[in-house]
C-alpha cells in the first residue's frame, strides 16, 4: 500500500521507492528533468543517498542529481518490492536525406559508424561549435546521405545541441528521421519521440540494445510497439551489427511510401485541451514557414523562450495580448504538456513493454556500490588515471624513441641523395621539414595510447561515474562534477575540453570551467614535458614530470578557489547527469574515436606545424645561412631580456613563443635552432640547456598561454572580452612568475 504522506525524495533511504507527486522549482528544471524521465506519476528508486551524492533510478535509467535538485522532487513512498517477484506487464530521389537522432548513450555513434564507415566527414554546424557528422550509405542501388544530429534528451532550447537538432529538422526537412531508442530505457526514449513527432518528417524507430534489455528482464513486443506508435519499428543490437541492414531498407520503404505511417501524436493533458485549442486558433494565421502550428502552440505552452520571442514579433499585438492572457490564466501549461506526454508514454509501454526482474540488483548496481562511494571511488579513479598515464609513458616513450631513431635514419638516407639540391634546399627539407615536423610526429605513440584509454573509459560507461565522485572536490573551486568530464578531455586537447563545457547549464560555472581548462596539461604539453625531462634529468625525469603535472593541478585548484571567493558568490547549480549502464566495450566505436583524434593531430602536424617549422627554419637561415646571425636570432635577441629572469636564452624564448601556434612547436623550433645532428636532439639539448633553465622553461611551458586554436575557441565560447582577456592575463602572470620561482629554486638546489 502506498504511503499517502509526501516526502522529498532525499528523505528516502537507499533501496526505497516512491511515486513522484510534484516537482517544485521553475519550468527550466521541470523540462530538464522530464527529458531525463523524471516527471509526476513516475516511479523512482533511490540507489545512493550519502552527503551530497545522490543517484536515482527511473525505469532502467540511472541519474545522478545534485542534492538541491533532488529536494525539489516530492514523492509518496511505496513498499519495497521483494527481489524476484513480477510486476504487472506493461501493456524517389537519387539520394535520400536521413537525420539520425537519439539521446546520449543509445548507440547512435555505433550505428552511424557502421552505416557510413570511412565516408563520414566531421565539421561544425553553421554558427555553432557543436560537432557535425555526415556520411553516406548505399544499399540495393539506393543511396542516402545521413546526418548525425547531436545527442540530446529533449528538443527544448536549453543547449546548442537541442537547438541544432530541432532547427535542422525544421529547416532541412529530411526525408526521414531515424530515431535510436534504448530498449532498456524506453520511457526516456519515447519522450524524445513525443517531441519529434510534432516536427513533421516521417520517423522510423530503431530499438537498440535489445540484448541489454533481455538481461534485465525487459521484454519488448516490437509488433505491438509498432502498432501502438503507428510508425515503423526495427529491433537492433548495434554492437553486433544486427538489424542495421533491415533498418536502412525499412527507412527506404518508408520514404517511398511502401510502409504504413499513421503516427499517434501525444496530446496535452485533458484538462488543458481547451487551452491548447484556443492558442492554436489564435496563432495559426501567423506561424511562419517552416514551423508546424501544432508544434509551435505546444512550445508556447511550454514557455520556450525562442518560440515566444519569435511569435511575439510575428503576431499582431492585440492577438499576442490574448495569447499572454490565456497563458497567465493557466500557469501550469508546461505541466499539462509534460503530463500529456507521459500519459501517452504510459499507454505505449503498458501495451508493449514487460518487466520481470525489476527488483533484481544488476551488475551495474554492484559495481556502482563501490565506484560511486567517495571512500572507494576517488582512490579507484586516481588509480585508473594513474594507470592510463603509466601505460601512456612506459609503453609510449620507448616507441617514441624508436620513431625518433627512424627519423634520423631517414635523414641519413636522404642526405646523400640530395646533393643535386642547393645547400639551402637540403637544409630546408632535412632540418626544417623532417627535423621539425618529424620530431612532432614521434608523439604519435603517446597520443595513440592516451586517446585509446580515454575512449575505452567513455565507451564502457565509467567517465560519468568519475564526474559523480569528483563532484564534492569540484565544488571547492566553484564547479560541480560535470566539469570533470571536459577537464579530463583537456588531457587530450584543450579545444574539446572547452567545447565540452557546453554540458554545464550554469553560465558562471561554464565560464569558470573554460577559464580553468587551459591549465590542464594537454598531450602536446605532456609530450614536450616527457621529451625534455628525459633529455635533461635522466633518471629523475619521472619525478620532475610528476611534480610539474601536480603543479598544474595545484595552480588550477588555487585559481578556481580564488575566483570563487572573489568574483563568484555561492550559487545553486543544476547537477543532473545520466549514469549509463556498464557494458562491454565496442572496439569499432573506440577505434573510430581514436582514428578521428589521430587524423586531427596528423592534419595539424602536416599543416600548422609543418608551416611553422618551415617558417622558423627560413628565418633561422636568412640572410647569411648562419643561425647566430639570422633574422630569427635578431628577433630572439630583441626579446631575450624577457628571458633573463627565467634563465632562458633567445633560442629558448623563441621556442616558447612558437608554441603559441601548437605546443609541440617548441620541440620543433629547438630542433631547428640547435640542429638535429647525428646523435639526435635529446643529447644536443643536454649540452645547450642547463637543468635550472630547463626547469624554468618547462614550468612556463606548462602554464603558458594555450595554443591559438584554444585561444580562438575560448573567445568564441566565453563571448565576453572581459573574461577572455582576464583569462589570458592571469595565465601570463602565473607562467612568468612561476618560471622565475622555479629558476631560483633550481639554482638554490644546485641544479
Amino acid at each position: 500500500m502506498i504511503d499517502e504522506k509526501q516526502y522529498a525524495v532525499t528523505s528516502l533511504e537507499e533501496g526505497e521507492e516512491g511515486v513522484i507527486q510534484l516537482i517544485a522549482g521553475g519550468g527550466s528544471l521541470l523540462s530538464r528533468l522530464a527529458g531525463m524521465g523524471i516527471a509526476p506519476a513516475v516511479r523512482i528508486k533511490v540507489l545512493r543517498n550519502s552527503s551530497n551524492l545522490f543517484i536515482v533510478q527511473v525505469a532502467e535509467t540511472r541519474i545522478a542529481l545534485g542534492r538541491g535538485e533532488a529536494t525539489k522532487i516530492i514523492v509518496q513512498k511505496v513498499p519495497t518490492q521483494t527481489p524476484g517477484t513480477s510486476l504487472t506487464p506493461r501493456q524517389e530521389e537519387d539520394t535520400f536525406l536521413f537525420a539520425l537522432a537519439g539521446q546520449p548513450n543509445v548507440g547512435k555513434s555505433t550505428v552511424f559508424n557502421i552505416l557510413t564507415g570511412l565516408s563520414q566527414h566531421v565539421g561544425n554546424w553553421p554558427g555553432k561549435t557543436v560537432e557535425k557528422k555526415e556520411g553516406t550509405h548505399e544499399s540495393g542501388g539506393t543511396k542516402a546521405r545521413i546526418v548525425d544530429l547531436p545527442g540530446t534528451y529533449s528538443l527544448t532550447s536549453f543547449s546548442d545541441e537541442e537547438r541544432v537538432s530541432r532547427d535542422y529538422v525544421l529547416q532541412e526537412h529530411p526525408d526521414a528521421i531515424i530515431l535510436l531508442m534504448n530498449a532498456a530505457a524506453m520511457e526516456r526514449s519515447l519522450y524524445l519521440l513525443s517531441e519529434l513527432l510534432l516536427l513533421g518528417p516521417p520517423i522510423i524507430a530503431a530499438v537498440n540494445m535489445i540484448d541489454v534489455a533481455d538481461n534485465q528482464g525487459i521484454q519488448i513486443d516490437i509488433d505491438t510497439l509498432e502498432k501502438e506508435l503507428g510508425i515503423p519499428v526495427v529491433p537492433m543490437i548495434a554492437t553486433k551489427n544486427k538489424g542495421i541492414d533491415k533498418l536502412f531498407s525499412r527507412a527506404i520503404d518508408l520514404v517511398k511510401g511502401k510502409t504504413a505511417y499513421q503516427p499517434r501524436i501525444p496530446q496535452v493533458s485533458e484538462d488543458h485541451q481547451d487551452v491548447f485549442t484556443k492558442l492554436t486558433d489564435l496563432i495559426t494565421p501567423y506561424v511562419p514557414h517552416p514551423y508546424p502550428v501544432t508544434w509551435t502552440a505546444t512550445k508556447i505552452m511550454e514557455g520556450d523562450p525562442e518560440i515566444l520571442e519569435m511569435m511575439s514579433k510575428q503576431t499582431p499585438p492585440a492577438v499576442w495580448s490574448n495569447v499572454q492572457l490565456e497563458l497567465s490564466a493557466h500557469e501550469d501549461s508546461l505541466r499539462a504538456v509534460v503530463g500529456g506526454r507521459y500519459d501517452w508514454i504510459e499507454n505505449i509501454t503498458r501495451a508493449a513493454v514487460s518487466r520481470f526482474k525489476m527488483g533484481e540488483v544488476v551488475m551495474t548496481d554492484r559495481i556502482d556500490h563501490i565506484l560511486t562511494r567517495p571512500l572507494f571511488g576517488i582512490p579507484i579513479l586516481l588509480a585508473i588515471l594513474g594507470l592510463v598515464f603509466f601505460l601512456t609513458y612506459t609503453v609510449g616513450s620507448p616507441l617514441q624513441a624508436l620513431m625518433e631513431k627512424g627519423i634520423h635514419v631517414l635523414t641519413g638516407f636522404l642526405e646523400p641523395l640530395m646533393t643535386v639540391f642547393p645547400e639551402w634546399g637540403r637544409r630546408l627539407i632535412l632540418d626544417g621539414i623532417i627535423g621539425g615536423t618529424g620530431l612532432v610526429m614521434t608523439f604519435l605513440p603517446i597520443l595513440l595510447i592516451f586517446f585509446a584509454a580515454m575512449a575505452f573509459l567513455e565507451d564502457v560507461g565509467y567517465m560519468a561515474r568519475a564526474a559523480f565522485v569528483m563532484d564534492r572536490f569540484m565544488h571547492l573551486i566553484g564547479l560541480h562534477g560535470k566539469s570533470f568530464i571536459p577537464m579530463c578531455l583537456g588531457f587530450g586537447c584543450n579545444v574539446p575540453a572547452i567545447l565540452g563545457s557546453r554540458i554545464i547549464e550554469s553560465k558562471k560555472a561554464r565560464l569558470l570551467t573554460i577559464f580553468l581548462a587551459p591549465f590542464i596539461p594537454c598531450t602536446g604539453r605532456i609530450a614536450v614535458l616527457i621529451f625534455m625531462a628525459s633529455a635533461i634529468f635522466a633518471e629523475k625525469a619521472p619525478l620532475v614530470s610528476w611534480s610539474l603535472m601536480a603543479l598544474n593541478m595545484i595552480v588550477l585548484g588555487l585559481t578556481g578557489i580564488f575566483i570563487k571567493a572573489t568574483i563568484f558568490k555561492e550559487q545553486s547549480m543544476l547537477f543532473i547527469m545520466e549514469l549509463p549502464l556498464y557494458h562491454k566495450p565496442d572496439f569499432k566505436t573506440i577505434a573510430m574515436a581514436v582514428w578521428s583524434s589521430m587524423v586531427a593531430f596528423i592534419k595539424k602536424a602536416g599543416t600548422i606545424i609543418l608551416a611553422m617549422s618551415m617558417i622558423v627554419w627560413v628565418f633561422s637561415y636568412l640572410p647569411s645561412g648562419n643561425v647566430e646571425t639570422s633574422l630569427l636570432a635578431m628577433a630572439g635577441r630583441w626579446i631575450e631580456p624577457m628571458g633573463a629572469p627565467l634563465g632562458l636564452d633567445w633560442k629558448m624564448i623563441t621556442a616558447l613563443f612558437s608554441s603559441l601556434v601548437a605546443k609541440e612547436n617548441s620541440i620543433a623550433t629547438l630542433g631547428v635552432l640547435y640542429g638535429l645532428g647525428e646523435e639526435g636532439i635529446q643529447p644536443m639539448l643536454s649540452q645547450f640547456m642547463p637543468p635550472a633553465s630547463t626547469l624554468s622553461f618547462l614550468v612556463v611551458q606548462m602554464l603558458f598561454l594555450p595554443c591559438v586554436a584554444t585561444i580562438g575557441v575560448m573567445k568564441q565560447e566565453m563571448g565576453n572580452w572581459k573574461w577572455f582577456l582576464s583569462a589570458l592575463g592571469i595565465t601570463l602572470v602565473l607562467s612568468y612568475s612561476g618560471g622565475i620561482i622555479a629558476y631560483r629554486v633550481a639554482l638554490w638546489l644546485g641544479l
